[in-house]
């Protein structure tokens, strides 16, 4: 399909007859509920500021909603898809437009899959996708951490989900996965997605991210700093001194007394520099 045969951003009974003419339909068990919302998709593409040449990456394209708006952007578009009949969907309706890749998107140790590795080449790029719940998480964590050639993700997500990347010190959703991306990035929440703006509609409520890439400093080992913060939260409602020793706390110029959940970003990553200077793993 020529880029001049590129038809608009489809809308819901299009999504539906492109599915039952293959029949199919949604699957839970894969997340797949299909974003049709136009002024939303381009909303994600617009911030995103694709341009002619620019290297996607997208999870889950489903009916391709999403990848066509990329596409007629000029985008060159890399489409992962674990379930087998949309990507055959997406091959019959798009060909060599797309790069598609059969599968999950990560693999062992939550990993970004191989396929998708290779696919890249090592060139810079962005996710924008509309994010299947349930590998939302790890994948923002995997691509922060382990892939500086991503300059940022474009992705809608649980709402629940956003307001922990949002989170501050000492609030209830204060805790790792926030912490984690607010180090390694710079979250701004573009819009809240009502179910309606979905099919099926979802039993939660969605939001509409953007993350963009901070680089990350050279001194510090990001897995190790996330592997820090996920255990020490695992003992929120102790006292620091308790936990980490009160010397290594107060060196870090931080009160031994007080619980991790109330510590900001940059005073976690002092305690643990602090705490990596250590002789020995106290294991704590």
């Amino acid at each position: 399909m020529s880029r001049e045969g590129l038809i608009s951003v489809q809308r819901l009974s299009e999504i539906k007859s492109l599915l039952a003419e293959r029949g199919l339909r949604p699957r839970k068990r894969f997340g797949q509920n299909f974003l049709h919302d136009q002024n939303l998709l381009r909303k994600l593409v617009d911030d995103a500021n694709v341009c002619q040449g620019d290297l996607v990456l997208e999870i889950g394209p489903g009916t391709g909603t999403l990848t066509e708006t990329l596409l007629d952007r000029g985008a060159d578009v890399i489409a992962c898809e674990l379930d087998e009949g949309l990507a055959d969907l997406i091959e019959s309706r798009l060909g060599d437009r797309v790069q598609l890749i059969r599968g999950d998107c990560l693999g062992r140790s939550r990993m970004l899959s191989p396929q998708i590795v290779d696919a890249l080449q090592g060139r810079p790029f962005r996710l924008i996708a509309n994010l299947p719940y349930q590998i939302a998480s790890p994948l923002m964590v995997e691509l922060l951490l382990n892939h500086p050639t991503c300059g940022g993700q474009w992705i809608t997500i649980q709402n629940e989900v956003a307001d922990r990347l949002l989170a501050e010190p000492g609030t209830s959703q204060w805790g790792p996965l926030g912490i984690i991306v607010q180090w390694a990035g710079e979250v701004t929440k573009l819009a809240n997605l009502p179910a309606s703006c979905f099919w099926p509609e979802p039993s939660v409520s969605s939001a509409m991210v953007a993350i963009r890439s901070r680089a990350l400093p050279a001194d510090i080992d990001p897995s190790a700093f996330a592997r820090f913060v996920t255990q020490l939260f695992t003992t929120r409602r102790k006292q620091l001194g308790g936990v980490l020793g009160r010397d290594i706390v107060q060196q870090a110029g931080i009160d031994p007394t007080w619980r991790c959940e109330r510590l900001s970003v940059a005073e976690l990553v002092t305690l643990f520099q602090k705490e990596s200077s250590r002789p020995s793993d106290p294991g704590f």
